[in-house]
């Protein structure tokens, strides 16, 4: 079963960091000719993802780069949540599995409500992560394997090209390559700009990104670009 994050300000913020630090570009478009959906572009790899997927994965990006951890890092937790639970915030699992990672309470990960909450079991995630010694020249699947101690030890190394792809839109390695699209039925915004160049849609976003993650650079923000009324 899966479980949309924990609130409705993790899932605006999310994809508001990608948009606010200009990584990423949104579209409205009828649902008719395009599916709702995200893609990650890289050298020519690219990666599509679910509305649900590209929150999750953009999560865990942001977190990452909170923490001030190398982009290495970050392709490794995509990895590990691409195999452990397909980038969805699962309910149920293997015995007592649970989220993004199938993280199990019996393991000491947390209690339920702690590990079902993406951005506490991200950071615990990391917070593993970080103890592994040179993780950060070690191969992905290894790194991965020492966290999770997975009965697949291998498994995560099918999933190390779209996690380095993700990883490197996301954290603006490679900018401008996270795109998503999101159903046109939403109430045209006012299109006036205020002082920091952002529509009122957009300044939303941002107070609700720096809610969840602080300050934020606007540079590489350009408002003259942006859809009117996004």
């Amino acid at each position: 079963m899966r479980r949309r994050t924990a609130s409705a300000l993790v899932g605006v913020a999310v994809l508001g960091v990608v948009v606010a630090t200009g990584y990423a570009v949104l579209h409205h478009v009828t649902p008719l000719f395009t599916p709702d959906g995200c893609t990650a572009t890289v050298d020519g790899h690219s990666v599509s993802l679910s509305p649900e997927q590209g929150e999750n994965a953009a999560l865990i990006v942001a977190v990452s780069v909170q923490r001030g951890m190398p982009a290495r890092a970050a392709s490794i937790a995509l990895a590990t949540a691409y195999q452990e639970s397909k980038l969805y915030n699962l309910e149920q699992g293997d015995r007592d599995s649970l989220g993004l990672f199938q993280q199990r309470p019996s393991q000491g990960w947390g209690t339920r409500q702690q590990i079902l909450n993406p951005y506490y079991s991200i950071n615990a995630f990391y917070d593993a992560l970080a103890k592994v010694d040179g993780y950060d020249t070690m191969r992905i699947t290894a790194a991965a394997q020492e966290v999770q101690h997975s009965g697949y030890p291998e498994a995560y190394a099918d999933h190390e090209a779209d996690a380095r792809v993700l990883a490197s839109a996301l954290t603006g390695n490679s900018p401008h390559a996270f795109t998503c699209v999101v159903r046109g039925d939403v109430p045209k915004g006012r299109a006036k700009l205020n002082d920091l160049g952002l529509t009122h849609r957009a300044d939303s976003v941002r107070r609700e990104v720096e809610t969840v993650f602080g300050h934020q650079s606007l540079g590489g923000f350009a408002p003259a670009a942006s859809p009117a009324g996004t």
